[in-house]
């Protein structure tokens, strides 16, 4: 058995490696054909021109769906170490809401382009990445809480500094970001897809694009820590039948024809 065929460790990988291929084909698409610069675009700038546009959109839908099982799992993984410390449940769920937030945040992405819908976007990208960093923040203090008993403090060590790398390109990617938009440069920077480094400006572009990606990568990173954690998951389904049919019976007749049937095995 592979390690990627141990317990639920698949959700994970599929989860990062799905995601990043949405980001390189939508990229490749996008220079090939010519809509983007080849040097360090921003990643929504290589999904805002069909076709790219559809790839990176419907990549990203099951993207998110895929981040939602896997975070839900982590929920019920940890609520099952930890049935009976209030803080951890606490912190779990709030977790929990956080991550389906961020989820949201990226099928907003995926669906409201840049170029398009502006805002829309950003609230997208605040979500996903804004809200997605706290969630990250969330469960390393988890690892924190649940050391030594569950987690080893190497496992807390490498998502605290993963959780250190999002937050640096945040950061970076904000000031840049505030820079680059505070209309010293020019305006309608917004559809500007082609660049010149010779242009005012494209230092602090380069410096978002490149936060920008440091970002998404950093966020699925943190993924990768929990491929160890769910080998030791099984997942199965229980299944109760409430009736013998699945037609709307009475329950005087269904009854009655029950104790027939046993009537008659007698």
């Amino acid at each position: 058995m592979w390690w990627f065929q141990q317990g639920l460790s698949f959700l994970p990988v599929a989860l990062v490696v799905w995601s990043a291929a949405s980001f390189v084909f939508s990229y490749i698409t996008a220079i090939v054909l010519h809509h983007v610069d080849p040097l360090v675009p921003y990643i929504s700038d290589t999904g805002t021109i069909p076709p790219e546009r559809c790839l990176f959109g419907i990549m990203l839908n099951i993207s998110a769906f895929l981040g939602m099982a896997t975070m839900y799992v982590r929920y019920k993984q940890v609520y099952a170490l930890n049935p009976e410390k209030s803080k951890i449940i606490k912190l779990n769920k709030i977790g929990l809401t956080l991550g389906l937030m961020s989820c949201f945040g990226l099928c907003i992405i995926a669906n409201f382009q840049k170029c398009i819908l502006y805002y829309i976007h950003v609230v997208g990208a605040c979500l996903t990445f804004g809200v997605g960093a706290i969630y990250m923040l969330v469960q390393t203090v988890l690892s924190y809480l649940m050391q030594p008993e569950v987690h080893s403090k190497d496992i807390f060590w490498i998502r605290l500094t993963v959780l250190l790398w999002c937050c640096s390109s945040i950061m970076s990617m904000f000031i840049s970001s505030v820079v680059l938009y505070s209309g010293l440069y020019g305006t309608n920077l917004v559809q500007k897809l082609h660049w010149d480094p010779q242009e005012k400006g494209y230092t602090a572009h380069i410096i978002s694009t490149v936060s920008e990606w440091s970002l998404a990568f950093s966020f699925l990173s943190f993924f990768l820590t929990y491929i160890r954690d769910f080998q030791k998951i099984s997942l199965r389904a229980v299944v109760s039948l409430h009736g013998q049919t699945l037609y709307n019976t009475p329950q005087s007749f269904v009854t009655d024809e029950q104790a027939l049937l046993i009537a008659g095995s007698i």
